[in-house]
C-alpha cells in the first residue's frame, strides 16, 4: 500500500541514490517503511530528501556492515548494488527477513537454491520484472502528483550514447542516466 496505511516495516535499500535505489526509497516512504539506506557520502543529503530515515555511508565501517543506527533488524533488504556476501545481509535480517536482489545474477540463483535446501526461513528473492502498462501508469501518476520524484544524473545525446554506456558502467551514477534523440 502506498497510502501510509500499512504497517511499518524496517527496510534497508543499498545503493539507494542510484537509478533503480531512488525510486525505491521514495516508493517504501509512501509504504510506511523506516528506511535505512546506503550511498556515497556525497549523495548522504539527497537520499535523507528522499524519505531515508537513516543514512550510511556505504564505505565506513556501518556502511560496509549494514548496520542500522537505531539497532533495528530489518524486515526487506532491497539491493540495488553488487559484491555484498549473504552474511552480511543475513545479520542484519529479522529471523523471516528477504532480501531482494534487484541485479541477480548467477550467484545470486545458486544463492537462491542453497537458501531452499537449508530451510532457512530469511530469503533471497532474485527480482526479474516485465513492466506492466498499468504499473508505469500509476508511476507516471505519482511523478505528477508530486509523490515521485525522479533524480536525473545527466543528459547525453544519442550520438554520445557510449558516453552515457560509460558512466552507467562506472556505477556512481546519482539517479537515471538518460539518452535523448
Amino acid at each position: 500500500k502506498l497510502d501510509g496505511t500499512g504497517p511499518e516495516v524496517n527496510v534497508l535499500v543499498t545503493a539507494a541514490s542510484g537509478g533503480v535505489g531512488q525510486y525505491a526509497v521514495q516508493l517504501l516512504k509512501l509504504a510506511n517503511a523506516h528506511i535505512t539506506a546506503t550511498c556515497g557520502a556525497r549523495n548522504i543529503d539527497l537520499v535523507r530528501s528522499l524519505g531515508a530515515d537513516e543514512v550510511l555511508d556505504y564505505k565506513t565501517p556501518e556502511g560496509v556492515a549494514l548496520k542500522s543506527p537505531s539497532g533495528r533488524k530489518y524486515d526487506v533488504i532491497i539491493h540495488c548494488a553488487h559484491n555484498i556476501p549473504w552474511s552480511t545481509f543475513s545479520a542484519n535480517l529479522t529471523p523471516k527477513g528477504k532480501v531482494v536482489n534487484t541485479t541477480p545474477g548467477f550467484g545470486t540463483l545458486m544463492s537462491v537454491a542453497a537458501k531452499k535446501i537449508s530451510c532457512s526461513k530469511k530469503q533471497l528473492i532474485p527480482l526479474f520484472t516485465s513492466p506492466k502498462k498499468e504499473n508505469l501508469d500509476f508511476l507516471v501518476k505519482l511523478v505528477r502528483d508530486g509523490k515521485l520524484k525522479p533524480i536525473i544524473d545527466s543528459k547525453h545525446p544519442l550520438s554520445k550514447a557510449e558516453d552515457a554506456w560509460a558512466k552507467s558502467i562506472d556505477g556512481h551514477a546519482t539517479g537515471k542516466i538518460l539518452v535523448e534523440p
